[in-house]
């Protein structure tokens, strides 16, 4: 089925879901969730010249990639400050450094999200406080928030999952209401909006990511906090150069994390392609849409009104039991997924002193049970998709005929 028959509302020759892939087809290469390599591809001469410039300059930090780069994120995030670090998790424990949690406060988290959301609390000494999911959207149901609240809550993590902002009106009243800080992890979900702002300028603090399979992935670890408090700003800086100011005289314990020029000089080669990359997302997240509409057993993602969808995930629900039989029968015919997440945190070992319970977050429980990831990044071939919804298809009219 090519772009036009799809645009005039095409029909299947081989099921009952109007305007999906013919079943047959289901053949050909592997189709990897994820190929790093067909995206930076394109852009290895243009990166190793940005890499050269790096190398002869020697200012393999604080060079002036790293200063642009934040300029530039801050301009896409609407945020009036971005300071680089090593890594989004590194991003997430700088933002609660700034904010001065600490042992005996309390920190609310989703626990269906990437372990760094509740370990950087954790490891400044605060409780991660976990608040159970939004069917819909994945993201932290704002309406189980204020529950979860007490004296010693100091912080709200607001996860924009997926590419998708959390209910940010609902979780900044509530906020406003108790005097708590909220924290956007944007690590899924850089440009993305909310009602005209971008993810990360919304709440006090944002994180962002660009660990190589993100929408904006780097050559290795990176990450970046975002905020329009000038003071907020002063103290990840502070706290992401050891406590040091001026050199050698410091004024707090911080930590040792920094954007090398050299991350910072590749991802500005990607940066320039983010806008295309997103739309080309955007556009297979809609022929999903279309085309795996109607088909028993699965249920897919909407995107709310209100936001902007990036989708660095296109994840849907394989209801019935079946997901680890699906996702079995996909890789055997060579198409590519992942399960984000199949643990909730709240029932991770590490976690276990916390006291919850199997039952204790019923809605992050069975996303954890029924999610599955399929291929989404922005070179992914028109053919390569209608593959994956063809192979879908054909599983569950298996799957049902014999049921």
């Amino acid at each position: 089925m090519t772009e036009r028959s799809l645009a005039a509302g095409g029909t299947s020759q081989g099921g009952s879901n109007p305007g999906s892939p013919h079943p047959s087809r289901a053949t050909g290469n592997p189709i990897p969730l994820l190929d790093v390599g067909r995206g930076n591809g394109p852009l290895r001469e243009e990166i190793l010249a940005a890499v050269a410039e790096v190398i002869d300059s020697g200012r393999f930090l604080h060079g002036p990639d790293v200063k642009k780069l934040e300029e530039e994120i801050a301009g896409i995030s609407g945020a009036r400050h971005a300071i680089g670090c090593a890594s989004g998790s590194d991003a997430l424990l700088l933002a609660l450094m700034a904010l001065e949690v600490g042992a005996g406060d309390e920190v609310i988290v989703p626990s269906f999200t990437f372990f760094a959301t509740a370990s950087a609390a954790w490891r400044l000494g605060a409780k991660p406080v976990f608040v159970d999911i939004d069917r819909a959207t994945f993201n932290l149901d704002a309406q189980k928030i204020e529950a979860a609240i007490t004296p010693a809550t100091k912080a709200i993590v607001a996860v924009h999952l997926f590419g998708q902002c959390a209910d940010m009106d609902a979780i900044q009243a509530i906020a406003r209401r108790h005097g708590i800080a909220v924290i956007e992890d944007a690590a899924q979900s850089l440009g993305a909006g909310y009602q005209g702002q971008g993810a990360g300028s919304i709440g006090q603090l944002g994180a962002i990511s660009f660990y190589p399979t993100k929408n904006l992935g780097g050559f290795g670890d990176g990450g970046m906090i975002t905020t329009n408090d000038d003071q907020l700003a002063d103290r990840v800086r502070l706290y992401a150069a050891h406590g040091m100011q001026p050199r050698y005289y410091h004024h707090v314990v911080g930590i040792n994390s920094r954007l090398d020029t050299i991350q910072a000089a590749v991802l500005r080669v990607k940066l320039r392609r983010l806008a295309e990359w997103t739309q080309k997302r955007q556009a297979n997240a809609a022929r999903y849409q279309q085309w795996l509409r109607g088909i028993p057993g699965i249920e897919l993602p909407p995107a709310a009104p209100q936001c902007e969808h990036v989708w660095n995930q296109y994840t849907i629900r394989v209801l019935g039991g079946r997901r680890d039989w699906l996702r079995e029968q996909l890789t055997r015919r060579g198409v590519g997924t992942e399960i984000y997440y199949p643990v909730p945190l709240h029932l991770q070992e590490c976690f276990r002193s916390l006291g919850y319970q199997l039952g204790s977050l019923p809605e992050t429980e069975l996303a954890a049970a029924e999610v599955l990831s399929l291929p989404i990044y922005p070179e992914l071939s028109l053919d390569e998709q209608e593959r994956v919804v063809s192979t879908i298809h054909d599983l569950l009219s298996v799957k049902r005929a014999a049921a």
